[in-house]
């Protein structure tokens, strides 16, 4: 009963920036944690940032200080502003979200599709 589905992705030359939105739609209680993981060709999906329903963040450190989340919980929407890209950078994008469609249920976690974010020049 729950989607999350991403936008923003594409090409982008090296230092240069891409946003990231993901909105989450369906029954919908509340959404606590959201998140943001990448998944470069070959290796493991990692945690990139995650804010909480109160606003606090949290960044993995090969991307603090260039990386920015954010949520608008009137859109049920979270964003990824990624500056200073680096070729490193690429990878499928995918959104994450601990969403309760009922009072009554536990929270569980909901995935995108995924997006991809190319850095090369």
């Amino acid at each position: 009963q729950v989607q999350l589905v991403e936008s923003g992705g594409g090409l982008v030359q090296p230092g240069g920036s891409l946003r990231l939105s993901c909105a989450a739609s369906g029954t919908i209680f509340d959404i606590n944690t959201m998140a943001w993981y990448r998944q470069a060709p070959g290796k493991q999906r990692v945690p990139v940032a995650t804010i909480t329903n109160g606003g606090s963040t949290s960044y993995a450190d090969s991307v603090k200080g260039r990386f920015t989340i954010s949520r608008d919980n009137a859109k049920n929407t979270v964003y990824l502003q990624m500056n200073s890209l680096k070729p490193e950078d690429t990878a499928v994008y995918y959104c994450n979200a601990v969403i309760r469609t009922t009072w009554r249920y536990a929270a569980s976690d909901y995935w995108g599709q995924g997006t991809q974010v190319t850095v090369a020049s």
